[in-house]
């Protein structure tokens, strides 16, 4: 690992000017690639104190043994010197979008003396025309299929072609009338360009032309009576009417425009890519990549834009390219697209109507692909296999850790806190085994703490289940957990049996050292070891042991540390959504709640006869009799229990000051502090939401 310091350029050597830097390893590899407005501002930046650098900069600055930059005159060239060298170099700590598969064009090749139709992949040649791409060759198969009907250009092979000219005998869909047979002299040259010519315009979008030509023609037809020639141009005009309800209308002023979306979290990055041409979507395209150096979507953008378009030239560069986000800065982006295109270029940000609409729909096609992808790379067995056995040789384990427990700590500003346990068996999550804990051993927030109770917790009721079988520590009975009385069942607060008898191999806890070794004390307390512990610290996605002061690197690429994640950032989604519906569940509490025998339907009935809590508070037994449901036991029962509680402080308007009514969804507050329903501190399992921060909560 290199000093940055060792081969940092001195501060004079660096010119303030446009330019692109390439960053190289100690083999002269280059391992990075990056432009800047001004070299000078933007090398310094590097150069910084190490703590304050990204984790995935730092990670690049100290494998990196020596910088260099080339001085440009322009942003626009630096944009365009930037892109050759990435395609170049192929640097590790670039984004890079590759392709998720070789997505088919239709291609119309007008380099040949008889152009022909067919399906390609690949790389683009010089004098073929390009439509797509396509999501699947059939697709392309079925729209040329009805087209050479009306336009029909040759799609046979050159050996096919060359056969049929030595024999004087044209293929099958000579006879049928799907190809014009110019093998055999039928048509000449000229008239096949002019087919190919006329069957490229119409993939283009220029149909409206064909359309009312033949019509026009069928009609003449008609007139004189060729009935039979009339038929075959109405039949000609279905055809390509069906050809182009195949891509429907999304933009009604037929608008060529690109569509790109962009999905990503804080690993991975989704691109879709929708090509709109006559304001019909024609082709659609997605990538995804490893998000393996610091980047925000903007930069994103413009990295799929290089992408996009760098290689592509003329109208294969449309007039508009609507973008989630703009590139900083826009100006030179939008000049190297005008310069490919020959002609200006519009990126922009859709706000309104069909384009953002359609906007929203690539956006969700992004959003699918991202999880589809994560969905592909986690069920994969082969990959599953070695992500164990990755984690087995880094964590140092006798074997690959089959059954994987992670747990995390979840709290608002140490209200609410609350611990989550997901479970991995094979690389994948058994959600039937998630549990989730209310932390009761202390008030307040200390993060170590409650990992030290939740661990101990957990693994108590593994012991107990062990002397279920039999397998009970000496002077303990069957059945006891320890610190619990003789006969009390090892049943939770619902009376359903405890499930915590299958051991791990691993357990993974959402933090670094502090947390580790508050796990691992937890374990030696209780004489278990032979469970390994590890950490894995979210900032730097170091894995921590317990004892070790330098922390585990896996490598960015690792499937073992991407099946850590996955677990790690499980236990958080798991344990954030308890803790959402634990402080929903403490913001709607009321009185009424500790009534006992009192259910939810005559709770409603009492409210919605007397509109409040705190009318309900002030009125008699006798009052409170009449509500349907409610006997004169009851209604002492109501009566005694708002008598205990203090009535709850007025709720004020912040915005008018105004003091508002007391209301059914408000919390009366008990001994000064609000009113909160503790729930069971065992396990249940919940499907919960998307993981995501609010406010300070953890």
């Amino acid at each position: 690992m290199a000093d940055p310091s060792s081969y940092r350029p001195k501060p004079g050597q660096i010119p303030d000017s446009p330019g692109v830097y390439k960053f190289r390893d100690e083999h002269r590899r280059v391992i990075y690639v990056g432009k800047a407005k001004s070299l000078r501002q933007r090398l310094a930046n590097y150069f910084q104190d190490l703590a304050g650098l990204h984790p995935r900069t730092r990670t690049m600055v100290t494998t990196a043994a020596s910088v260099e930059w080339t001085v440009v005159s322009t942003e626009v060239e630096a944009l365009q010197l930037e892109y050759s060298w990435i395609k170049e170099y192929d640097p590790r700590f670039n984004v890079k979008y590759r392709d998720d598969k070789s997505y088919p064009y239709l291609a119309v090749t007008m380099n040949e003396e008889f152009p022909r139709v067919q399906v390609m992949r690949g790389q683009k040649r010089k004098g073929v025309r390009y439509f797509g791409p396509y999501g699947h060759a059939w697709a392309i198969r079925d729209t040329v299929d009805l087209l050479l009907r009306v336009f029909p250009v040759r799609t046979c092979s050159a050996g096919v072609f060359k056969n049929a000219a030595r024999t004087g005998r044209p293929c099958l869909l000579g006879y049928i009338g799907k190809c014009s047979a110019p093998c055999v002299g039928r048509v000449s040259a000229e008239e096949h360009r002019d087919l190919a010519e006329d069957f490229s315009d119409f993939m283009a979008g220029r149909t409206g032309t064909y359309i009312r030509r033949l019509e026009q023609r069928m009609t003449e037809a008609a007139e004189e009576m060729e009935y039979e020639r009339a038929a075959r141009l109405r039949d000609d005009i279905e055809a390509l009417k069906k050809a182009m309800e195949k891509s429907a209308v999304v933009l009604a002023d037929a608008t060529d425009a690109d569509l790109i979306a962009v999905a990503e979290d804080e690993l991975e990055a989704a691109v879709q890519i929708f090509h709109v041409r006559g304001g019909r979507v024609r082709g659609q395209r997605g990538w995804v990549t490893d998000k393996v150096e610091e980047i925000t979507t903007s930069a994103l953008v413009e990295h799929a834009l290089q992408q996009l378009y760098g290689e592509e030239k003329g109208d294969s560069v449309p007039k508009e390219v609507l973008v989630p986000a703009l590139p900083d800065p826009v100006e030179p982006v939008q000049e190297w697209l005008a310069a490919r295109r020959g002609s200006g270029v519009s990126l922009r940000i859709p706000q309104r109507g069909d384009k953002k609409a359609l906007m929203e729909t690539v956006q969700r096609n992004a959003q699918q692909s991202l999880v589809l992808h994560k969905t592909k790379r986690a069920s994969d067995l082969t990959t599953r296999s070695r992500a164990l056995e990755e984690i087995a040789e880094a964590l140092d384990l006798d074997g690959a850790p089959l059954r994987i427990e992670c747990y995390d700590i979840s709290h608002l500003q140490g209200d609410d806190v609350v611990a989550s346990m997901v479970v991995f068996e094979d690389g994948l999550q058994r959600k039937s085994e998630y549990r989730r804990f209310q932390i009761k051993g202390f008030e307040g927030q200390d993060d170590v703490r409650s990992m030290h109770e939740v661990i101990g917790r957990r693994f108590k009721r593994y012991i107990a289940e062990k002397e279920k079988t039999g397998e009970w520590a000496d002077g303990q009975e069957p059945g006891q957990e320890p610190g619990q009385e003789p006969g009390e069942e090892l049943k939770d607060d619902e009376g359903r049996p405890k499930r915590f008898a299958y051991p791990p191999q691993l357990v993974v806890v959402d933090g670094g050292q502090p947390q580790v070794a508050a796990a691992q004390r937890a374990l030696d307390e209780l004489g278990i070891d032979d469970i390994a512990v590890c950490g894995l610290a979210k900032r730097l996605e170091e894995v921590w042991l317990p004892g070790d002061n330098d922390p585990v690197i896996l490598p960015r690429t690792s499937e073992g540390l991407y099946l850590l994640q996955r677990v790690r950032d499980e236990a958080h989604r798991f344990a954030i959504t308890y803790q959402r519906v634990k402080r929903a569940k403490r913001f709607r509490a009321s009185p009424l709640d500790d009534v006992p025998g009192l259910g939810e339907t005559r709770k409603q009935a009492l409210l919605k006869h007397f509109g409040s809590v705190k009318k309900l508070r002030s009125a008699t037994i006798d009052q409170i009799r009449e509500v349907p449901g409610i006997g004169l036991k009851t209604a002492e029962t109501i009566a005694v229990a708002l008598a205990q509680a203090a009535p709850a402080a007025p709720a004020v308007n912040t915005a008018t000051g105004e003091i508002m009514e007391d209301t059914a969804g408000t919390a009366d507050t008990q001994n000064g502090e609000p009113g909160t329903r503790t729930g069971s501190a065992g396990e249940s399992v919940s499907a919960g939401a998307p993981d995501e921060r609010r406010g300070q909560e953890r």
